[in-house]
């Protein structure tokens, strides 16, 4: 064990990627062969938990049954917390990779195997620095891919008890591997989910003033809200609304007696966030108001956005220059949802973009069934939450 006070915190984080990259590449492949779904990462907690004892760490699985939290250095409060999360997607893999998914229609479409990755690779450096400058708390959370996120399971449980800032790293393929992609403020988008069932007498098409028309109240419904929003909330907010499914009917001449309509509605700030429900709520019943038809409408709150703290940014973008001269890289807001946004309402703290795109390939989107990383980012990501708690000031 060396005191880190001996040694910069970046000998020691080079020192432990020269001898321990090809474990780093070797936990992710395994992650990555063997994912599991939303609260069903059984096998992924086990292994976390297994490696952070077998490195002298009491690590604890979260009530629910996956997930694992693992405090290292000194006590007390003012704990700088590190988040991975653990879960894949209901989707299957066409990348022809050997280490390619084992489970049919799952597989680690977002990156989150390297997350994990990459935080086991942490716990591993920072177990070996010594003394450290200030507490540690990781948080190898479960269900990020369901809203409204597994992060809230977490929070109950009490991971960010004594915590004074938090941060994390998430896969960005559009983003060079070697560098992180950060950003003050807003850096995701608050994301809802709209069920909305139209019901009708229904009837004949040649007779559509005796009943309610439901095809066309749907359409009043699909082109209405998405427009009146953009004119009831700020333009700057970024907010949209985008169906994603319709369906009704079967027949040509008959007017169906129920539809139902799916989408998103996303924002960019917190503050329209708050208002979005109630003014979704009221527009759909001034439109359907006039045409005959009930509703029922089952209104789904997902994750506020991710506000990036400037002091947290400053501590990352410390972190990352370590990495190289062009490593860190601005990066825009998106109009994705992410749950690290719930540890943001109990402290400061910030996430940063991590590069996995080879520089040569197609840039294939985040979820998607040939999605890959160049395992290089792995080390980068290493270096960069590593660093935030080595270089504590």
């Amino acid at each position: 064990m060396t005191d880190v006070t001996a040694r910069s915190g970046q000998d020691i984080i080079d020192a432990w990627l020269a001898a321990h990259s090809s474990d780093l590449i070797g936990w992710r492949r395994d992650f990555h062969e063997h994912p599991e779904l939303s609260r069903q990462e059984v096998g992924t907690t086990d292994t976390v938990i297994a490696a952070l004892t077998a490195l002298g760490l009491s690590p604890q699985r979260l009530p629910l049954g996956t997930g694992a939290v693992c405090d290292l250095g000194p006590d007390g409060p003012g704990r700088i917390a590190l988040r991975a999360d653990m879960d894949a997607l209901p989707i299957p893999e066409h990348t022809g990779l050997r280490f390619r998914s084992r489970v049919d229609g799952v597989s680690h479409a977002c990156g989150h195997d390297a997350h994990t990755a990459i935080l086991l690779g942490v716990a591993h450096v920072l177990a070996e620095a010594g003394d450290l400058p200030v507490g540690v708390r990781l948080i190898f959370q479960p269900a990020e891919e369901v809203m409204p996120g597994g992060a809230l399971d977490a929070i109950e449980a009490g991971v960010m008890a004594g915590v004074s800032q938090i941060f994390a790293l998430h896969c960005d393929p559009r983003l060079p591997v070697g560098s992180v992609g950060l950003r003050v403020g807003a850096l995701t988008s608050a994301a809802d989910h709209v069920d909305l069932t139209l019901h009708s007498p229904g009837g004949h098409t040649s007779r559509p003033h005796l009943t309610g028309d439901l095809v066309y109240a749907m359409g009043t419904v699909i082109t209405g809200l998405p427009g009146i929003l953009t004119r009831r909330v700020d333009p700057r907010s970024g907010t949209v609304m985008v169906w994603g499914a319709a369906n009704a009917g079967n027949a040509a001449n008959a007017i169906p007696q129920e539809g139902r309509l799916k989408g998103t509605v996303r924002t960019g700030t917190h503050e329209v966030w708050t208002e979005l429900e109630p003014l979704v709520r009221s527009i759909i019943g001034e439109l359907l108001g006039p045409l005959k038809v009930s509703y029922d409408l089952s209104y789904f709150r997902g994750v506020p956005p991710v506000i990036n703290d400037a002091d947290a940014v400053a501590d990352l973008t410390r972190s990352v220059s370590a990495c190289g001269p062009a490593a860190v890289a601005d990066t825009p807001q998106s109009p994705g949802g992410e749950d690290f946004s719930w540890y943001l309402e109990q402290a400061p703290g910030a996430m940063g973009r991590l590069g996995v795109w080879d520089g040569i390939g197609p840039q294939v989107d985040l979820h998607s069934p040939n999605f890959d990383i160049d395992e290089r980012a792995l080390a980068v990501g290493v270096r960069t939450l590593a660093g935030v708690v080595l270089g504590y000031r």
